[in-house]
C-alpha cells in the first residue's frame, strides 16, 4: 500500500507502508490510469467522511445547548427562557396560554342509536372549546411558532382549524363503533413543518397562508390521541384594499 508519492524524471519515488520505507520504480511500470482513479475514489470518501463528521459535530452542538439558555430566533431577538409555546408575528414574540378542551357527547346522534333495533351506527363525541372566538388574535397569515418542552421531549404537535358550531369551536370529532369498539378520531389539520433548535426547543413553521377563522395547536400522544390541553388563537387578516370606484 502507497501512502504518498512523487514523481522525479524517469522515476517514481514512494513511500511503502508495508515496509516503513522509501522505494523507487520506473515510471513506465505505473499504471497512471488505475493510479488517478484510485485516487479519485479517494478524494470522494475522504469529502464523505468530512460531511459526515461535520453532520455530527452539529447534532452534538444542538444536544449540548442548554434548554434553559436564550435562544436568538433573530436579529436581536431571543426566545424567552422557560417552557411554553410563543407566535411570532414580525419582530412581536407573544407567549400563548393553553386551555381546556372538553368532550361533549353527540345528543342528536344517540337519539337515533336508541331508534335503531341494534347499535349499528357509532357513538359521536365532539372535543370543543367554549366560546366562539379565541381571546388571542393574530393578524398574519404566516406566523411562527416557538416551543419549549419542560422534559426535553420532541413533541407531535399538529395545526386544527376549529369549527365554529354556535357558542363553541369544535377541534375533533370521535366516533367509537359500538360492536367493537373501535374509535375514528377526524381533525381539520393544517400542514406544519417542525425543526430543532436545541435540545427540547422547536421552531413550528407554516407551508400555507392560514384563512381568517379559529385555530388551535394540539399535542398528539402516539396510542392515546389528542391532548385535551391545546393552545387556541384566531387569525385576523385584513381584508384587501378595495378599488376606487372608475370616475364617470
Amino acid at each position: 500500500m502507497v501512502r504518498t508519492y512523487e514523481r522525479q524524471g524517469d522515476r517514481v519515488r514512494y513511500y511503502s507502508v508495508e515496509r516503513s520505507a522509501w522505494e523507487e520504480i520506473p515510471v513506465s511500470l505505473v499504471d497512471w490510469e488505475a493510479t488517478r482513479k484510485a485516487e479519485e475514489e479517494a478524494s470522494k470518501l475522504e469529502a464523505a467522511l468530512a460531511e459526515k463528521k461535520r453532520e455530527a459535530e452539529s447534532a452534538s452542538i444542538a444536544e449540548e445547548v442548554d434548554v434553559d439558555a436564550s435562544i436568538e430566533i433573530g436579529p436581536g431577538l431571543f426566545l424567552p427562557d422557560g417552557v411554553g409555546l410563543f407566535v411570532l408575528e414580525g419582530r412581536i414574540l407573544r407567549p400563548l396560554a393553553p386551555v381546556g378542551a372538553e368532550v361533549k357527547l353527540d345528543k342528536g346522534r344517540l337519539i337515533t342509536q336508541i331508534l335503531l333495533p341494534i347499535p349499528i351506527m357509532p357513538s359521536r363525541h365532539r372535543v370543543q372549546l367554549p366560546g366562539a372566538r379565541a381571546d388571542f388574535r393574530i393578524s398574519t397569515a404566516q406566523p411562527e411558532f416557538y416551543m419549549r418542552t419542560e422534559d426535553a421531549r420532541e413533541p407531535d404537535l399538529e395545526l386544527i382549524r376549529a369549527k365554529v358550531r354556535g357558542k363553541t369551536r369544535e377541534i375533533e370529532q370521535i366516533n367509537t363503533i359500538a360492536l367493537t369498539g373501535d374509535k375514528f378520531e377526524k381533525r381539520n389539520a393544517v400542514s406544519i413543518e417542525r425543526w430543532q433548535l436545541a435540545r427540547g426547543v422547536y421552531r413550528l413553521t407554516i407551508s400555507q397562508s392560514l384563512e381568517p377563522g379559529e385555530y388551535v395547536l394540539a399535542e398528539i400522544t402516539p396510542g392515546e390521541g389528542m391532548n385535551l390541553g391545546v393552545w387556541d388563537f384566531g387569525v385576523d387578516v385584513p381584508a384587501p384594499p378595495q378599488p376606487s370606484p372608475k370616475k364617470k
